[in-house]
């Protein structure tokens, strides 16, 4: 399968601190790539060196076939990349319908995407009015997955969308990828929780001081306990 995403030789600094290595990843289209690693692999920076962020200092980001890593970030969010940001970034003095007009940048919300997204969040009609800094950790966190959603995207970036969520939330999280996914929308994923990894992803990239250094398919990595412990320090069990 062809990728849609490809970064060669990718590397990036945050001050005088080497972070991206030589970053070589391939994100295939139409499925969902779950990107692993240790605290500290430089998931992160990944993300936001694609998105513009962060300036790669070196290598290649192609979306496509259009080259991106010198692209501003407003230019490559119009190229049909949605980002969800660890820290959610939502808009805590705007109203839950006001972060959404703003995130809809090809005009107005239309009402059937909108009510298939309170399908999977029905607190964000609930508090439809309220100011989003008014919601929950949970709540802020569907705004943030909303805002990404609220129009069709060539490409999610999602960085660790279910990092201190309760259960019910993780569940509605994860059927909302799936709806994605089957969509045929391309998913870029970084996810601590390696039951919810294992649950959506149909790739794997494992990263490590910067670097790729596994590839394969998610449901193999799965079903490995001792790749997993060699690559991650874990190992499924942990998490059931």
């Amino acid at each position: 399968m062809s990728p849609l995403l490809t970064l060669a030789g990718v590397h990036a600094y945050i001050g005088r601190y080497h972070i991206l290595h030589g970053v070589d990843l391939d994100v295939p289209e139409g499925e969902t790539t779950m990107l692993l690693g240790r605290n500290g692999a430089g998931k992160t920076t990944t993300l936001r060196t694609i998105m513009g962020l962060w300036r790669a200092s070196q290598g290649a980001i192609v979306l496509g076939d259009m080259p991106i890593a010198d692209r501003a970030t407003p230019d490559i969010a119009r190229a049909g990349i949605g980002y969800v940001p660890e820290t959610m970034a939502v808009f805590s003095d705007l109203s839950v319908r006001e972060n959404l007009i703003l995130a809809a940048r090809r005009g107005p919300i239309d009402d059937d995407r909108l009510a298939w997204i309170f399908g999977f969040f029905p607190a964000l009609k609930r508090f439809w009015l309220s100011r989003a800094g008014t919601l929950s950790g949970g709540q802020k966190q569907m705004l943030s997955i909303a805002r990404a959603l609220i129009e069709r995207r060539r490409l999610l970036l999602v960085d660790e969308p279910t990092k201190g969520l309760a259960p019910a939330i993780i569940g509605a999280l994860i059927e909302c990828f799936r709806e994605v996914k089957r969509q045929k929308t391309t998913i870029l994923l970084v996810e601590q929780n390696f039951r919810v990894a294992s649950e959506i992803g149909d790739h794997v990239r494992v990263m490590d001081n910067g670097r790729i250094v596994h590839r394969g398919m998610m449901d193999a990595l799965a079903a490995d306990q001792q790749l997993q412990q060699r690559l991650l320090g874990l190992s499924l069990d942990a998490h059931q």
